[in-house]
């Protein structure tokens, strides 16, 4: 029986019990980056809804309610434009929620089931 020898590249021998791509240059496992500190989905709702005129419903952590369209926002506020009064410029961790007028947060929806069948 001949005793056969494989030629090995310093590529396939581990550097470490993860491997060598989980391996950083001085033999330290490398880490994963931390993710971004904002993504832009609260950006991208309140351009979408300034852009439509949404008529929005803001529940206050206080419990109150206001009604109105976002004119404009920034990092830490929220201006509220509201018809008949004053508008309001609302600071973002004052808010509970919010929510657009016609989905009816409060309201009790009416299901296909409780609807009355007509023939």
């Amino acid at each position: 029986m001949v005793n056969r020898r494989f030629p090995r590249s310093p590529m396939m021998e581990p550097r470490g019990p993860l491997g060598p791509r989980h391996m950083g240059e001085r033999g330290e496992p490398r880490r994963k980056p931390a993710p971004p500190e904002q993504t832009s989905a609260e950006s991208f709702y309140y351009v979408k809804q300034m852009q439509a005129r949404t008529p929005m419903v803001v529940v206050l952590t206080d419990g109150q309610t206001l009604r109105g369209v976002i004119e404009w926002y920034d990092k830490n506020c929220i201006k509220l434009t509201r018809s008949g009064e004053p508008n309001l410029l609302l600071y973002k961790w004052s808010i509970k929620y919010l929510y657009k007028e016609g989905e009816g947060q409060g309201q009790p929806e009416e299901r296909e089931t409780d609807a009355q069948p007509s023939f």
